[in-house]
């Protein structure tokens, strides 16, 4: 909902002290929320499931609830976030449109954010979380007062959000295509990934997915960063493109990756800088070249964008090794979509040539499995053993014929199967894989301390 169909035009959250949070418990809501907790806002929600964060919120000092009670909102709210994912037939939602309270999307309050702070946006169907928590890593690490919100939890900072020490912090953001979220942004200084099909819920096809990131890209102020090749076509801000081909600004050579670790070059303007990630991937060096390129444009020194990078040690659920001893390995992952289920496969296999790959995959959204049914079918099947669970909702209804076996029917695998949920410790208890990946954006992550405490007793 736009603020227009409220009653309201240009809000800004000044004076706006009391903040109701409808799907607070959101990677993305949940950081938005502990913000303006800090500038002294009374901030509270709804949820529909407790989760640890919601859980580190409540600790916090936030009054959250986890039933759908129009009777449970706060007597006083001046305005209400939310997420696009919370459905419009809530009652508190209803609740909130009877009562005229000014309601706002996520995406539209980090747009009033990021009018007030030089802010550096990180785009992309892939690749964006763990580039904006490199991004934010570099810059704390070189002394550089910087906000940062985070897709995820950056192990760095243990958290989603990094609060500046002042107001003219700079603003590193993930910039969200979802719903058209990131054009609500005011950058700087962006980076885009990549841009695939994606959401085509949204956006109907890959043509207005190229749209839109060219929309992204035409509200950048001063330099557009992004991967080679990509469909961009805009006037405005330098363009740069990083890659690995030779006519790059910011080429990334000489790549070298053992044991899960990764060491490459990257050459600008006649210099060669030598960096060290303790991450692999191919995917992984081209998120490091980008962020090295927006940080030097910040006049930070190479070397110490360098030195930073190695010292980077990811964001929860992005390639996330949780065991790696002589006997098992255990790696987790958000990949969701099929261009980034192949990355990540071709970086385990790639680090790891001697171990048979176990991977446990839950699809996400019906929507997503129904539109790329044959792109899944292909890159699962580089798992050497596959065990698939049922497809995770989320927002959506079921729909007719679009369910995990019929995805799995079309897995060209000898060694493959349906699990329940409920089912899953036990499977992998008996199968004892050396090498086991677990992988997507629905309630699996609720499996990996429990699949990390079981491997660490084999």
């Amino acid at each position: 909902m736009r603020n227009s169909e409220c009653g309201i035009k240009d809000t800004t959250m000044e004076g706006m002290k009391h903040l109701y949070f409808l799907g607070i418990g959101g990677i993305g809501m949940s950081a938005l929320a502990r913000y303006y907790h800090s500038q002294g806002a009374q901030v509270s929600g709804y949820d529909l499931t407790p989760s640890p964060l919601t859980k580190q919120l409540e600790d916090e000092g936030l009054a959250i609830h986890y039933e759908d009670r129009p009777d449970l909102l706060p007597t006083l709210i001046d305005a209400v976030i939310y997420t696009p994912a919370v459905p419009k037939d809530l009652k508190e939602y209803q609740e909130i449109q009877r009562r005229g309270i000014p309601i706002l999307k996520r995406a539209e309050a980090l747009g009033m954010i990021s009018k007030k702070h030089f802010t550096i946006a990180v785009a992309g169907t892939h690749g964006k979380t763990t580039t904006t928590a490199m991004v934010a890593h570099i810059l704390n690490e070189n002394g550089v007062d910087m906000t940062a919100f985070i897709g995820g939890i950056a192990n760095n900072f243990n958290s989603n959000l990094h609060l500046g020490r002042t107001e003219e912090s700079v603003f590193v953001v993930e910039a969200d295509e979802f719903d058209r979220s990131f054009l609500h942004l005011s950058p700087d200084i962006s980076i885009i990934n990549s841009i695939d099909a994606d959401h085509l819920d949204i956006y109907g096809d890959r043509k207005h997915v190229v749209e839109g990131f060219n929309d992204f890209a035409r509200l950048t102020s001063r330099r557009v960063i992004s991967k080679e090749q990509l469909p961009l076509d805009f006037e405005g801000a330098l363009h740069q493109h990083f890659g690995f081909d030779e006519d790059n600004d910011f080429k990334a050579t000489d790549i070298q990756m053992h044991e899960g670790e990764t060491d490459f070059v990257i050459r600008h303007d006649e210099t060669a800088t030598a960096v060290h990630l303790r991450m692999a991937g191919m995917h992984n060096v081209l998120n490091a070249t980008a962020a090295f390129a927006a940080t030097l444009s910040l006049g930070i020194d190479a070397n110490g964008i360098a030195e930073a990078l190695s010292s980077f040690l990811g964001v929860k659920r992005r390639f996330d090794v949780r065991v790696k001893n002589e006997r098992y390995c255990y790696i987790d992952d958000y990949a969701h979509h099929p261009e980034e289920i192949k990355s990540c496969l071709s970086a385990i296999k790639a680090s790891f040539p001697t171990r048979r790959l176990t991977l446990v995959f839950q699809p996400h959204l019906f929507t997503r499995t129904r539109d790329f049914m044959e792109d899944f079918a292909k890159s699962l099947a580089m798992a050497d053993d596959l065990i698939l669970l049922d497809i995770y909702p989320a927002r959506e209804k079921p729909i007719e014929g679009i369910t995990s076996q019929a995805l799995l029917d079309r897995i060209d695998s000898n060694s493959k199967c349906l699990c329940q949920k409920e089912a899953l410790l036990d499977t992998i208890s008996q199968r004892k894989p050396t090498l086991l990946v677990t992988m997507g954006a629905g309630n699996i992550d609720r499996f990996v301390e429990p699949l990390e405490t079981m491997i660490r007793q084999w």
